[in-house]
């Protein structure tokens, strides 16, 4: 019995993010990749198209700043949520495996389509260009949440957090996760920042291939953390029959 139960923890550590490192290499890339902020960036200087440069810079800033928020609301308190609703960390990485799967394989598949869809979710924004407040007054609905960090973004964020390990380092861990939020939300700042420069430098064509590399990487760790949920399903269950058999 004793030897069964160190090989499953055992398997438990190996099959989660095993160290730090691990976790900020696993997180960054999800987040940046769900995120996509340099094709994100394109669509935000088509809607503040005619808007003088301080207020793009300062909506680039707002922008950045809300999705900073959201990320980390959801990295620190999406599990209190999860355990209010009775939801488990399996159950949720399965689920946000999923959505992150088909998130990316759509994109992978046609990324003109979701750039007409963050456009159409934006295009509200353009409808009063000289009225530097109204634009502002979107900077949270629409061009943060969904255009920036949308559903699967904070799915993403939610199940990365339930990645934590007990004990002390899991303070340390969601420190690690929150600094590759903050790192995403930098970029994000940066890209809407000099979107048009950034326009000019790839053009439709070349951050269509940023954008299709980024849904492959996103595919790959949609599909991670759904095989996490199942290997913990699994785990869970072999060691509820072990315990029955032990008994």
């Amino acid at each position: 019995m004793t030897v069964h139960s160190g090989l499953l923890t055992h398997f438990s550590t190996v099959v989660g993010l095993p160290s730090l490192s691990g976790a900020f290499l696993m997180a960054f890339p999800a987040l940046f990749s769900i995120v996509n902020p340099l094709a994100a960036a394109l669509i935000f200087a088509q809607v503040t198209a005619g808007q003088d440069r301080k207020t793009c810079m300062a909506l680039a800033r707002q922008v950045a700043l809300y999705s900073a928020v959201l990320m980390l609301a959801s990295i620190w308190t999406g599990g209190m949520v999860l355990a209010f609703f009775g939801i488990t960390i399996d159950a949720l990485r399965i689920a946000g495996g999923l959505v992150v799967a088909v998130r990316a394989w759509a994109l992978l598949q046609a990324p003109e389509t979701e750039e007409a869809r963050k456009q159409a979710q934006a295009t509200q924004t353009n409808r009063a260009p000289d009225n530097n407040s109204t634009i502002m007054g979107q900077a949270f609905f629409p061009l943060t949440m969904p255009f920036t960090v949308g559903p699967g973004t904070i799915a993403v964020a939610i199940a990365l957090g339930s990645e934590g390990p007990p004990g002390g380092l899991h303070v340390v861990f969601y420190g690690v996760l929150s600094l590759a939020a903050l790192l995403v939300a930098g970029t994000v700042w940066a890209a809407y920042a000099y979107a048009d420069q950034l326009l000019g430098l790839l053009g439709r064509t070349g951050t269509r291939i940023v954008s299709r590399l980024a849904a492959l990487i996103l595919l790959s760790i949609g599909v991670q953390i759904l095989i996490t949920g199942v290997q913990g399903v699994i785990l869970s269950t072999a060691h509820s029959v072990l315990l029955m058999a032990g008994e």
